[in-house]
């Protein structure tokens, strides 16, 4: 565990004084108080309360089906013990799309209620207005392009963006996310030498998952690299714990002396009548 100074919280200021040194940033999902506390504990800069939060805690197939109160919900319990990193908060599907003054009031409730530092936006083209109005009412915005899960079906399944000549519709699409008053952009499945590229010809950082090690920092979900499922296992992903396993193994332990009478054991974790 690090030995981190707590509390001195990661803002835009810092972020872009570590993109401008060269420094990587990390960023990694996280949807609750428990995960929230732990990473409070660790140099990691930023949280991205995700909406994958409908694959990973509410069992969804994909993130459509994810709300606004769903995501607030999980923001409000991050945001409640979290004293370190930027926290950015993703805008669920629809939550955006609909009218600028739609995209405006949502983005604000993430903040005022949710606790969130920023929010994240998939897409370009039509979004790209919205990005501008919430960015000049105050709030940070990060974009997302290449894979968006918001878009699956219309992208006709999980598959890397932005190959062959569609790399240079990639780029021009983030310079005007950039141009559009994003803060920093999340480039996710997308060819590595694309992302280099992209990262090379924009003045903010880039967030990379499954595009290569040469964005700007890295994002990844916190129960994929901690090995919750071991089915899951993308190309991009790096397993830093088979904590699925581990949990297994301790639940069945448990179950094991409950059922042969050794936990819970009169010695060490019951109480007496006395209070010798």
């Amino acid at each position: 565990m690090s030995s981190f100074v707590k509390n001195k919280r990661m803002t835009l200021t810092k972020i872009r004084a570590k993109q401008t040194s060269n420094e990587k940033i990390s960023m990694v999902t996280c949807y609750d108080a428990s995960f929230a506390r732990l990473i409070d504990k660790t140099k990691i800069d930023m949280i991205l309360v995700g909406d994958s939060l409908g694959n990973v805690m509410l069992g969804y197939q994909d993130t459509i089906r994810v709300t606004l109160n769903d995501v607030l919900h999980h923001c409000k319990a991050v945001s409640r013990v979290s004293g370190r990193p930027f926290i950015c908060a993703d805008m669920p599907f629809m939550t955006y799309q609909v009218s600028v003054e739609n995209a405006l009031e949502n983005a604000a409730r993430l903040m005022q209620e949710g606790g969130a530092h920023g929010v994240k936006v998939e897409g370009g083209g039509p979004v790209l207005e919205k990005i501008t109005a919430i960015t000049e009412a105050g709030i940070p915005v990060m974009g997302h392009i290449g894979l968006t899960p918001q878009s699956i079906h219309q992208l006709g399944g999980y598959r890397v963006q932005g190959r062959g000549q569609a790399g240079q519709a990639l780029l021009d699409e983030a310079k005007r996310i950039e141009d559009a008053g994003a803060f920093a952009l999340v480039l996710e499945m997308v060819p590595y030498e694309v992302a280099e590229k992209i990262t090379s010809e924009l003045t903010i950082p880039t967030i990379g998952i499954g595009a290569g090690p040469r964005c700007s920092g890295q994002v990844l979900v916190l129960q994929d690299l901690l090995g919750f499922d071991a089915d899951f296992s993308p190309k991009f992903l790096k397993k830093y714990l088979d904590l699925g396993t581990m949990v297994c193994e301790a639940l069945d332990a448990f179950d094991s002396e409950v059922k042969n009478g050794i936990f819970p054991s009169i010695e060490k974790h019951s109480f007496a009548d006395s209070k010798e």
